[in-house]
């Protein structure tokens, strides 16, 4: 690995349940535009280390914002519903914000949300997908481009491809801000973090009887755990070293979901 990549050593494995978010056009995969993406409220309660991912990708923002003096410009892979949008609208009044997805149960759900923020000029949408989006835009014509829980739905080549565009639109010295599942590298550990994390939906949805939403969220998990799909940590990393950045860093580590920054040199 290179000597720019550190792992926070405190950033120990914590008891969660992760989520994810869904810009790929598999049936399965769009499941957030049918039974997911009505009932995206049920996040807090099926994880809620994933609010406190988006929690943390907006409070990343913040403290980029800070160090600069004009306004920040920033793109949003997989916006959603808009949950981790606000995290980043509510970091700094004078940031603007592309927001990227694709499922349009989601992403007009966020639209209505925040259309006060449209309204002031500060957001607007992309309905492409995040490479076609990420390919419309500028070199180096970016400050921050920000996800939560988008990149470990893409298929090893395709998140390839996606790392290289975000390099691609960055300005020098921009950031890249993920909070995400990162699959655990011992894997005896991340099968009981699975485990625990399957356990609770059960729990959960069980519960409200809302055996639909169940059976979405397992499927769904299926495919984030599948070869082609799961982001392995030393690996997910190393991609980013491959792609050119530097000064990169995963803390924040609670179980399967971690916060992940890298810098443009």
């Amino acid at each position: 690995m290179n000597q720019s990549l550190t792992i926070d050593p405190h950033a120990t494995a914590m008891p969660a349940k992760s989520s994810a978010k869904n810009i790929t056009a598999n049936p399965y995969d769009a499941l957030f535009s049918s039974v997911i993406g009505q009932d995206y409220y049920l996040l807090k309660q099926i994880s809620p280390f994933a609010t406190e991912m988006s929690r943390l990708v907006g409070a990343s923002v913040e403290k980029f914002c800070a160090k600069h003096s004009t306004p920040v410009s920033v793109v949003e892979l997989g916006g959603g519903t808009g949950i981790t949008s606000l995290a980043i609208l509510c970091a700094d009044e004078q940031l603007t914000l592309l927001s990227i997805d694709n499922e349009p149960t989601m992403q007009n759900q966020a639209k209505q949300t925040l259309q006060q923020w449209t309204d002031a000029g500060r957001l607007s949408f992309s309905d492409l997908d995040a490479l076609s989006a990420l390919q419309s835009l500028n070199s180096n014509s970016v400050d921050v481009i920000a996800s939560a829980y988008t990149l470990h739905n893409f298929e090893t080549s395709y998140r390839k491809q996606v790392l290289a565009e975000i390099f691609r639109v960055l300005k020098p010295s921009g950031q890249f801000i993920n909070g995400d599942r990162y699959a655990l590298d011992d894997v005896s550990a991340h099968t009981r973090s699975t485990q625990n994390e399957v356990a609770g939906y059960f729990k959960v949805l069980t519960q409200l009887k809302r055996l639909d939403v169940l059976e979405h969220w397992i499927i769904h998990l299926f495919s984030d755990e599948s070869e082609n799909h799961i982001m392995r940590e030393t690996l997910a990393l190393q991609q980013l070293v491959d792609a050119g950045f530097k000064q990169i860093n995963l803390n924040h580590r609670l179980e399967v979901n971690a916060l992940v920054t890298a810098i443009k040199e």
